[in-house]
């Protein structure tokens, strides 16, 4: 008997449907089947579920939700399926009308489970009584200093392993995981990068400097960021609103201590991937 878990996009109804009918399947052959909410870790009968109880975490939805799933069910070691209903679906593994013989196969043990790289996301507090944790998650994709609304640029000053690197002035500046270099990297014109690699990449969007490029950093790496010229940011993590960061204030970044874990099937080669989403020709 397995424990496997729901997650699907709340706006879109196929979603949902499929996410209810999938899981009654489920049940119907013995298995445990919940309805999860990301923002509350509940069941559909509100009841508290603990990510490290389940055997397999199934997204439905866009690249957005499994990001969301696997903020809630990575730190606990648990696979994530990504079933795409969105656009693009460079992270899910499966189409809707291929979910229940995907969930045959996991079940049979016919499947892979491929590592991504996270990071690790701190912000810290500096205060006359020191060094305090104010704030900690993890990311799959990317994290994003932005100008807060009605702002011109992001000043920010850039350390690397303890040691001052760079003084940026851009509108944003972004560090993202090899996953996450084709989303916001990548309309920044940074680096493409295999989901195989193991690096960071630093990446400021128009900067209004004469250093424009993106930095690759080693994943063991430590990167510091703080706001400089008396200006807050605005801190976005795989999407999502996290915080405003205010001077005194400094993002810490490295590689997560946990990796994404994504159930695949054989067949879905990065490459090929790019090739088809981007309708690159062959020559």
């Amino acid at each position: 008997m397995a424990t496997i878990g729901f997650v699907a996009h709340g706006q879109r109804e196929g979603a949902v449907r499929l996410a209810k009918e999938t899981a009654g399947w489920l049940r119907e052959q013995g298995h445990v089947a919940e309805l999860l909410d990301t923002a509350s870790s509940r069941d559909a009968q509100g009841n508290r579920v603990k990510p490290g109880s389940l055997d397999l975490a199934v997204s439905l939805g866009g690249d957005g939700t499994m990001l969301r799933t696997v903020d809630l069910v990575s730190p606990e070691g648990v696979p994530v399926l990504g079933v795409n209903l969105g656009h693009l679906g460079y992270l899910t593994a499966v189409e809707p009308d291929g979910l229940r013989d995907a969930l045959r196969r996991f079940l049979a043990g016919e499947y892979q489970v491929e590592s991504r790289m996270t990071l690790d996301v701190s912000v810290t507090n500096e205060s006359g009584d020191g060094v305090e944790a104010i704030r900690h998650r993890s990311a799959l994709n990317d994290l994003v200093l932005q100008r807060p609304a009605g702002g011109h640029t992001v000043r920010t000053e850039v350390a690397v392993n303890g040691m001052p690197f760079l003084t940026f002035a851009a509108d944003s500046l972004i560090v993202a995981t090899p996953t996450g270099s084709t989303a916001y990297n990548l309309s920044a014109r940074g680096p493409i990068v295999s989901p195989r690699a193991r690096v960071q990449i630093l990446t400021p969007v128009a900067p209004h400097m004469l250093f424009d490029r993106s930095l690759v950093l080693d994943a063991e790496e430590k990167i510091a960021i703080s706001p400089i010229a008396g200006q807050a940011a605005d801190l976005v993590i795989d999407g999502w609103s996290a915080a405003t960061l205010q001077p005194g204030q400094t993002l810490h970044c490295r590689k997560g201590d946990m990796d994404a874990l994504l159930v695949t099937f054989g067949g879905r080669d990065f490459h090929d991937i790019l090739k088809r989403k981007f309708n690159l020709a062959d020559r």
